[in-house]
């Protein structure tokens, strides 16, 4: 997957006003099944896997003992006994490793990375496109977070309404063998809807914008979901899961510092590493930054202290040894 086809704004353009196609394959995809793999699963992540229904998606975070994030991943209920796990690209050794030494023998379960692919269709037109491949209803129909099976364009596939957008659209889990033909039907149907081939220099202005983390920038093993504004995603009451009495300690205990978004006041793009400063003293650096091409402004994401967290504050970012302006600012910066 390149980093841009035919440009980072004219590929993020087209995914917010019509349609866009990844190829995000290098995600990696893990199925647990049989007697306990919901059990089993709802053991090695914070949210509520056992209350999940068949065909239904939810996101949610991995952690070590310590409560801290190991991944971010959707989890999928193919069907009553079978998961579908979604894991980053990067933490794909990790992941598997981790499922491996935690799940019993009695778990069946295979990492199926290097045999399925993964396409996802995001836009405003990527319901028309789908209906014109021949989806079936009982795919168009699904809500955000559903997942079905069905045949489309002549490829055995799950297809799950979810994204990395912030657009409504499709994620299309079939055989590698079957990815450039399905790849090449998608386009070639999408033309008339205005879709756009996208690499991964949009997929991260799309995501930004719509505040959605990146592991290695956002979240990593030194963050924990609490500060992350991921508490959502941590049941502590739902049952046991590795990092349950780490996260309810810190949750009673309270914590420092807190992930904020922020916009430039002054002229200056935010970039990963920056650092974020106060009254003349680093607080903090910023974990994403960059232009927000649809929301028309530099954007970014950071940790800073509790006490500068509250939307209005001002902060500065140093850039090239020069601080710029900027001010803390409610997100998503998007919302469709």
């Amino acid at each position: 997957m390149p980093v841009q086809y035919e440009g980072i704004k004219k590929e993020h353009e087209a995914v917010r006003t019509r349609a866009g196609l990844f190829d995000v394959s290098h995600m990696g995809e893990i199925v647990v099944e049989g007697p306990g793999a919901v059990a089993a699963v709802d053991r090695l992540v914070t949210n509520d896997v056992g209350n999940l229904e068949v065909g239904r998606a939810l996101y949610t975070v991995c952690c070590n003992e310590s409560g801290f994030i190991l991944d971010d991943l959707i989890v999928y209920r193919l069907e009553a006994e079978k998961i579908l796990v979604v894991c980053n690209a990067s933490n794909r050794d990790k992941i598997v490793s981790h499922f491996a030494k935690n799940l019993s023998l009695e778990t069946p379960w295979n990492d199926v990375s290097d045999a399925w692919a993964l396409l996802a269709l995001q836009g405003p037109n990527a319901r028309a496109i789908m209906a014109e491949l021949g989806a079936p209803e009982a795919l168009l129909g699904l809500r955000t977070f559903g997942v079905a099976r069905a045949t489309v364009a002549g490829v055995d596939l799950w297809a799950a309404r979810t994204g990395y957008t912030g657009e409504d659209g499709f994620e299309l889990f079939c055989a590698n063998e079957d990815a450039a033909a399905l790849w090449r039907a998608i386009l070639a149907v999408g033309e008339a809807h205005g879709i756009q081939a996208v690499g991964l220099g949009a997929r991260d202005t799309l995501r930004l914008e719509a505040r959605l983390m990146l592991y290695g920038n956002d979240i990593d093993e030194q963050t924990h979901p609490f500060e992350a504004g991921l508490g959502w995603v941590v049941k502590l009451e739902a049952g046991d899961f590795i990092g349950r009495d780490a996260l309810r300690k810190i949750k009673a205990e309270g914590f420092d510092r807190k992930l904020v978004g922020f916009e430039m006041t002054g002229r200056g793009i935010a970039r990963h590493g920056y650092p974020i400063v106060a009254d003349g003293e680093r607080v903090g650096e910023v974990t994403s930054g960059s232009p927000g091409p649809t929301v028309g402004r530099n954007i970014g994401l950071g940790y800073v202290p509790k006490a500068l967290s509250k939307v209005g504050t001002a902060l500065g970012i140093e850039i090239r040894g020069k601080q710029v302006g900027a001010v803390v600012v409610t997100t998503p910066f998007y919302k469709r």
